[in-house]
């Protein structure tokens, strides 16, 4: 499952699941953003400051959002052990909170692409439980909208809690990586064998 940016729609990572699956052996599932919100397209929440969601969308979608992620693997007969999620810049933050958040059960493995672990007032991590949990972070350095720390910062904070985690920073500004795809390709064949 693959999680959009702001101001886009479910449709802007369709091409990166046919990157992750060429073969088309797995489902590929890309929810739309819930809000309406300038400049146009979908969001997750709104923008309060970069790495502080705004606690007045972010926690309604959350809620929102984990109500119907916790009902794929009965409807797609796919159990969340074999469920691979990811975003780009809002969809990572919310791919974080998803996968990461204290009380959730894991899928198989998380990506999270030019994005940030949200700090919201409301909402906790659970990271005492992610010893040897694959996550892949990939960033840009010229990224002008969430700065490049960012990704290191999630880095950072995951391998200290144990977790296997895939860095790749890029020289790109806000935007996919193209060099950093066979990685991602082969990180999610490892975490699904």
């Amino acid at each position: 499952m693959l999680l959009h940016g702001r101001a886009t729609d479910e449709h802007d990572l369709v091409t990166l699941l046919d990157e992750l699956d060429p073969n088309r052996r797995l489902i590929g599932v890309t929810p739309r953003g819930p809000l309406s919100l300038p400049p146009g397209g979908a969001h997750w929440y709104k923008v309060r400051s970069v790495g502080f969601p705004g606690a007045e969308t972010f926690l309604p979608t959350y809620e929102r959002l984990t109500g119907w992620f916790d009902t794929l693997p009965d409807a797609l007969d796919v159990p969340l052990e074999r469920t691979v999620l990811g975003g780009f810049s809002q969809g990572a933050v919310m791919a974080y909170a998803l996968g990461l958040g204290e009380g959730r059960p894991r899928p198989a493995a998380l990506i999270a692409l030019s994005g940030f672990i949200p700090t919201v007032d409301g909402f906790a991590l659970g990271l005492d439980d992610v010893d040897g949990y694959p996550v892949a972070i990939g960033h840009g350095r010229f990224d002008p909208i969430i700065e490049a720390r960012f990704g290191r910062e999630a880095r950072d904070r995951l391998k200290d809690a144990g977790a296997d985690v895939l860095f790749r920073e890029s020289p790109v500004a806000h935007t996919l990586d193209e060099d950093f795809l066979p990685e991602l390709k082969e990180f999610v064949a490892r975490a699904l064998d």
